[in-house]
């Protein structure tokens, strides 16, 4: 496992608030991006998606991924991070609250609509920067 970059740090704290843009990869082998919120847990990076969307479809047949990290202040600063991904439900409903706190200054996720949550958890192998 890889660390993240302390130098970078700012970009992984809550008052920064930047996206990070995952990666993964179709059934025809096509790449598939989208923006999303994140955390970390220690060096491991937490995204929040729901059963049934495109990325968790992704993610449960090719549990790998890659992440950018753009700095909002400087778009030519970031952190790529790619590596394996776990699926977990546990906690999940918790976590996509705390994301909407972080990103939305609201203490629930305003946009559920009866969906099952789950933390993707990306373990950093290969870590690059710039700027």
């Amino acid at each position: 496992m890889s660390r993240l970059p302390a130098e970078y740090a700012d970009l992984f704290a809550d008052e920064t608030k930047a996206l990070g843009f995952l990666a993964t990869v179709m059934d025809d082998g096509t790449p598939q991006v989208t923006p999303v919120w994140f955390d970390t847990e220690g060096d491991v990076i937490r995204v929040n998606t729901a059963v049934g969307r495109v990325k968790e479809r992704n993610l449960r047949a090719r549990p790998y991924a890659a992440i950018a990290i753009v700095d909002p202040q400087n778009p030519y600063r970031y952190v790529q991070i790619r590596g394996p991904v776990t699926l977990s439900e546990e906690g999940a409903d918790e976590h996509i609250d705390r994301l909407a706190q972080k990103y939305l200054g609201q203490e629930r996720y305003p946009w559920r609509a009866g969906e099952t949550r789950i933390i993707a958890r990306i373990t950093p192998e290969h870590v690059q920067t710039m700027g």
